[in-house]
C-alpha cells in the first residue's frame, strides 16, 4: 500500500496575502481557491514538479500563524533556486553548505519558516 503525503496546511493570518506570495514570488500554481462559506475557505498551492501541495484558508486549521517551521523542498540547483526566489523578491538567505546539502532558507509573511536543499553528489 502506498502512503502518499500530498497536502500540508500553512496556517497564515492573510489568505489573500499568503496566496500572492506563495504563486507570485515562490512560484507554487495556485490550483484552488474555494470559499464555501463565511467561515471557510481553501486555497491550495503546488510547488513546480512537486506531488505534494500546501493549503492556505480560513477555518482549516486552528494553528497559529507561522508556527510551521522546517518546511523542505528540494531542487537541482540551490544557487538557480536562490536566484529565481531573490528576483520575485523574497527574502531569501545566502546558501549555505553541509556535509548533507546545500542550503537556503525563507519565510512567508507571517513566519512560516522554508528551506531549500539541494542534495549533496551521491558517491
Amino acid at each position: 500500500m502506498d502512503w502518499k503525503l500530498e497536502l500540508v496546511p500553512i496556517p497564515v493570518s492573510d489568505v489573500d496575502r499568503a496566496k500572492a506570495f506563495y504563486s507570485e514570488q515562490v512560484g507554487f500554481s495556485a490550483d484552488h481557491d474555494h470559499t464555501v462559506s463565511d467561515e471557510i475557505r481553501f486555497v491550495q498551492l503546488t510547488p513546480p514538479g512537486s506531488a505534494c501541495s500546501i493549503s492556505l484558508g480560513k477555518g482549516l486549521v486552528d494553528t497559529p500563524p507561522g508556527s510551521v517551521q522546517g518546511l523542505q523542498l528540494v531542487v537541482a540547483d540551490v544557487e538557480a533556486a536562490r536566484a529565481e526566489l531573490a528576483v520575485r523578491g523574497v527574502d531569501v538567505s545566502d546558501v549555505q553548505h553541509f556535509p548533507w546539502g546545500s542550503f537556503v532558507f525563507f519565510s512567508d509573511p507571517d513566519g512560516n519558516g522554508w528551506a531549500v536543499q539541494q542534495l549533496p553528489a551521491r558517491d
